[in-house]
């Protein structure tokens, strides 16, 4: 399932409105240049955006086998919250690595060897970094079928993740963002 141009043009709109889309000269995190910069931040902290992401990704949840909706700390975690409580899934938090004190783990949630698990991530580019959260789930007995992001940049994430079995659902891309 995809997204409705109506839809897209309300997230396009609200993404604008808050001053996620920036246009300069930009180093990303993989350290390619880019003349355009989507700061999902500035989106997941201002509550009238974060409440459009929600309703669009909770209404794409609807048509996908789910128990939970996961997050990749630090950018994913507030997105997936915010889709948790709007359509009533469990959140699963991910932290990028595994905590060597207190109680341990990588995972915040109750994920249990079954779960199926939509991630919400808040913008991908090759989807490098969505990976090994996918493997990691996977590795505890874990499903994940369906990545839902904010924004795909159009770099390879579609095709990399699709490899792996799973599918991508950009609530824009950079080619709606930036026209």
């Amino acid at each position: 399932m995809n997204i409705e141009n109506d839809e897209k043009s309300l997230i396009i709109s609200a993404l604008k409105k808050c001053g996620a889309v920036k246009f300069g000269d930009f180093t990303l995190a993989s350290g390619k240049n880019s003349k355009y910069y989507i700061d999902i931040k500035k989106a997941s902290t201002d509550p009238a955006t974060l409440a459009v992401i929600a309703e669009q990704a909770s209404s794409l949840i609807l048509n996908e086998k789910a128990d939970m909706v996961g997050g990749v700390a630090l950018g994913g975690v507030p997105l997936a919250t915010a889709v948790s409580l709007r359509s009533g899934l469990p959140l699963l938090i991910v932290r990028k690595e595994e905590k060597g004190y207190g109680t341990g783990g990588r995972f915040i949630g109750d994920l249990k060897k079954g779960t199926h698990v939509i991630l919400i991530e808040d913008v991908t580019t090759s989807g490098g970094s969505v990976k090994g959260v996918i493997e990691a789930i996977r590795g505890t007995g874990g499903f994940v079928d369906v990545v839902i992001t904010v924004v795909d940049r159009e770099e390879g994430a579609q095709q990399n993740l699709e490899a792996l079995g799973v599918k991508l659902i950009p609530l824009v891309t950079t080619s709606d963002l930036i026209q």
